[in-house]
């Protein structure tokens, strides 16, 4: 059955934050950008012929980690610096929240591809919920400006399963050619 697909574009959010890891680079520093993200739905449509309402966001019944999915975009993403919760200097930063000089969000991990999947686990189960299963998240983008972004996207598992099929009778020959590999 064919499926209907939207996205919406969340943007206007300053962040800070640093890639630890990413030693022999600058973006091992902090830096901040002005970020953006795109969620792409995807489902029937409802009543008003609509897959997600655009401004679903604002009038939502439900809540992520107890905020509007208005307000908990912009506590993320508005003005914070956002570190990974294993930074080395997590202890300094946490003090710097402290001190009122930041507003520290902590994840599991900080850039733009995991920025992208942190805010694919946050939302897809609240849009579930928010929907009764008729819309589903199956890509978020994430931009840090316009130049350079990532995206994590869901595969469902019957793609899954059918892309190692073809693999599996791909190498087993059954489609009435030899693999090129194999002679």
């Amino acid at each position: 059955m064919a499926k209907f697909r939207s996205t919406k574009v969340f943007d206007g959010f300053s962040t800070v934050f640093r890639q630890w890891r990413a030693e022999d680079t600058h973006c091992r520093f902090l830096h901040g950008y002005g970020v953006s993200f795109k969620i792409w739905f995807e489902g029937e449509l409802d009543d008003r012929n609509w897959v997600w309402d655009f401004g679903g966001m604002k009038r939502a019944k439900g809540t992520i980690d107890g905020m509007s999915p208005k307000a908990w975009m912009d506590y993320m993403f508005d003005h914070t610096f956002i570190v990974a919760e294993d930074d080395p200097f997590l202890e300094s930063f946490k003090r710097m929240d402290e001190a009122g000089a930041a507003q520290i969000r902590i994840i599991p991990a900080t850039g733009a591809e995991k920025f992208a999947e942190y805010i694919y686990n946050k939302l897809s189960p609240f849009i579930l919920e928010e929907t009764e299963g008729r819309v589903k998240i199956v890509q978020v983008e994430f931009k840090e400006h316009g130049k350079n972004s990532a995206m994590f996207t869901s595969y469902d598992d019957k793609i899954e399963k059918t892309i190692s099929s073809f693999q599996a009778i791909s190498k087993s020959g059954e489609w009435g050619f030899i693999n090129k590999s194999e002679k």
